[in-house]
């Protein structure tokens, strides 16, 4: 892991406030008429708030209320320039606090070397053989991060295509376990045009950031496999204005890594370096989708899980949840038996329920 700042900002010192700044400009200020006046005043530091105060001849005067308003006023200005080049100068306390935790920056996972990224190619490979097409890609993604010597892994944009149930969601956060990257799945179904992505910038009822920031925040990491799922169902918000919200135009700037890079939060207003994120977006059918976000992404087309790979998968994700011999087995020759005369072949879904079941017949409580 390598530490990578994603945020286009600086964080100044939070004891930087205008009362201290006032302080450190009026300590000064009397050191030089002071030492105008040949007067032997403590260090700065040593200056206590019992010190701000005329010295006790009347003929010699080194402050007056004029003096201490106008450094209060420079201390006030000095204080919101500071703020304003840090780029989080129109935020609130608590938002800053909140950013404050990106101020070292984030973790990136990285290919170490292209061995590597040939090892976990083929345990992908291995686990899942259908998903060959996003495999391939993936592991050419993973050599090239290698040889580039980039800092973090990113797949490109990616759009696979295929009919439900073929491992599509399941074999993306499981690259993203095997490169040390933290996954997170998103229902394109369930969101309200852009809004759950990219975040709904303030004076919306419903403003907040979103759902990739909070990630980000939350596990402090700046590279991880976004999957978006049924992207082609996503809805279309609409403001009072008449302007529309499409979540496939809110992702067009986060596809490409230039855009990427200076990405601007709708909800903070502050910049974001999000170009080292991996984009899968998931579908079952390419119709509704856009031109430019079709132009933006690689498309794989993915074919149905063959009856040999889904009596493998029974059988692997059976040991792996601890069943015994016999209901995988009583599995397994289930589909065998049913798969062939099946109006529609089964999926990998209707794989985890069989097994889901077994398993709770296998741990059923007896009836004496």
């Amino acid at each position: 892991m390598s530490h990578f700042p994603i945020i286009k900002a600086t964080f100044p010192d939070p004891s930087f406030t205008p009362h201290k700044i006032a302080r450190r400009l009026f300590e000064h200020l009397l050191h030089l008429r002071a030492a105008r006046a040949g007067i032997d005043l403590p260090d700065e530091s040593g200056l206590g708030s019992s010190d701000y105060r005329r010295v006790d001849d009347p003929d010699l005067v080194l402050w007056t209320v004029d003096d201490r308003q106008r450094v209060d006023r420079r201390a006030r200005l000095l204080h919101e320039c500071v703020q304003r080049k840090s780029g989080l100068g129109h935020l609130s306390r608590d938002d800053r606090d909140r950013l404050s935790i990106l101020r070292d920056g984030v973790r990136l996972a990285r290919i170490s070397s292209e061995h590597q990224a040939d090892e976990f190619a083929a345990r992908l490979h291995d686990e899942m053989p259908w998903m060959a097409p996003a495999t391939e890609f993936a592991w050419h993604a993973m050599r090239r991060s290698v040889r580039e010597g980039r800092p973090g892994f990113r797949l490109p944009p990616v759009i696979l295509d295929g009919p439900p149930g073929v491992g599509k969601s399941r074999w993306a956060p499981r690259l993203g376990e095997l490169i040390g990257a933290t996954s997170m799945v998103v229902d394109a179904t369930g969101e309200a045009g852009s809004f759950g992505i990219v975040g709904c910038q303030r004076g919306w009822s419903s403003a907040r950031p979103g759902w990739v920031l909070e990630h980000v925040l939350a596990h402090l990491t700046g590279n991880p496999v976004v999957v978006v799922d049924e992207v082609e169902k996503s809805g279309i918000a609409r403001s009072s204005g008449g302007r529309s919200y499409g979540l496939a135009e809110a992702l067009l700037p986060l596809l490409e890594p230039t855009t990427a890079a200076d990405w601007n939060c709708p909800y903070y207003r502050v910049q974001f370096d999000m170009s080292l994120m991996s984009w899968i977006l998931l579908t079952n059918s390419m119709d509704p989708l856009p031109e430019p976000l079709l132009s933006r992404c690689t498309f794989l087309r993915l074919q149905e899980v063959e009856l040999s790979d889904l009596i493998a998968f029974a059988l692997r994700e059976g040991s792996r949840h601890g069943l015994s011999e016999a209901p995988i087995s009583s599995v397994t020759d289930a589909l065998s038996a049913v798969a062939p005369r099946a109006a529609t072949r089964p999926s990998l879904r209707t794989v985890l329920r069989m097994l889901d079941r077994a398993d709770d017949l296998e741990n059923r409580p007896w009836v004496v």
